[in-house]
């Protein structure tokens, strides 16, 4: 099997997605341009049914799957928006669901998970191990897994934003994408190159968990010790085995964000554009307030918003609100 979707998957799962997911609004941010020093336009996945992009990839790979591969339930491990992207699928098609999730996750992805009828397990442990555990209990009771990243049929779901971006902005010049795993980028950046190449794919990844960045650098896949960063939906210490190499050949740059950018790319996204975008959704805009990323005025960037599910508790922090 490939491991890697081509743009003919990505087509076939726009169609397949089409009655299910949001086709998102493409929204011009006219009070963070001047900042931002270019023309800006945001892909506010924020909006999705589920508050993040993760419910194209999940819902695809759901779909491809013969029934009675998923009659006896679906598991997967996640920071958070896979999960509950996954909940809603398991609950769509009427079949059980186990989410392992880090102990880190935030109050608010663990409790839309439960409320779409998925059983949690909190896990304290890195990535691997949490892996580990779910294919232990995967083999116990013939579960069908589901990678939030790995998957070249969820990486074909994701990249349908990249038809959308292009569909409703034909002479796009720059498109920014998160960087976490690599299956969103790796699906945009796809269906992006194979469609117009001459469009700028750049990827934000987070300064303290600069995996992709300096296995670019080193051109090999490195690990590196795992920090904590604001982008929880972004922490992860080494760069996917399947994503990498498809980032290599379509993603023109990779740049690094600091955390205190990206809680300034949250604060301009509530002020200037009223959206609320989780951390992770907010490191593009935190690249382009830091000129992390280098643009003309006259340039049409697409920011990529990967979610919107975060504590309140948290974003009135952040957003230096009252208790």
């Amino acid at each position: 099997m490939r491991n890697y979707p081509t743009i003919q998957d990505i087509r076939e799962a726009q169609q397949r997605l089409k009655p299910h997911v949001r086709h998102t609004p493409l929204l011009r941010a006219d009070k963070i341009e001047k900042a931002a020093g270019c023309q800006l336009y945001l892909k506010p996945e924020t909006l999705q049914i589920t508050g993040a992009f993760k419910i194209r990839g999940a819902l695809n790979k759901a779909l491809s799957l013969p029934r009675e591969e998923v009659a006896n339930g679906i598991i997967a491990t996640s920071s958070g928006n896979h999960a509950q992207a996954l909940a809603y699928a398991a609950k769509m098609l009427g079949v059980k669901v186990m989410l392992v999730l880090p102990v880190t996750t935030p109050k608010i992805k663990i409790a839309n998970t439960e409320a779409l009828g998925a059983e949690v397990i909190l896990f304290d442990g890195d990535n691997a191990a949490r892996w580990r555990k779910v294919y232990e209990i995967a083999e116990g009771n013939n579960y069908a897994v589901i990678h939030g990243f790995e998957d070249p049929v969820v990486m074909a779901g994701q990249g349908t934003i990249g038809c959308e971006i292009l569909e409703d902005l034909e002479d796009v010049d720059t498109v920014i994408v998160p960087l976490g795993g690599g299956g969103l980028i790796s699906g945009i950046a796809t269906a992006i190159k194979e469609t117009k190449p001459s469009v700028r794919v750049i990827a934000a990844e987070p300064a303290l968990t600069p995996k992709y960045f300096y296995s670019r650098k080193n051109k090999e896949r490195t690990s590196l010790p795992l920090k904590n960063t604001i982008a929880d939906g972004l922490r992860l210490s080494v760069p996917g085995q399947n994503p990498y190499p498809i980032i290599e050949k379509y993603v023109d740059e990779i740049v690094l964000v600091e955390d205190e950018h990206i809680i300034a790319g949250m604060r301009a996204l509530a002020k200037d554009a009223k959206l609320i975008a989780e951390p992770a959704a907010s490191i593009g805009i935190g690249a382009l307030l830091a000129g992390s990323i280098h643009v003309k005025q006259d340039e049409k960037v697409c920011a990529v918003l990967s979610g919107g599910n975060w504590d309140l508790s948290d974003l009135a922090e952040i957003y230096n609100l009252a208790p």
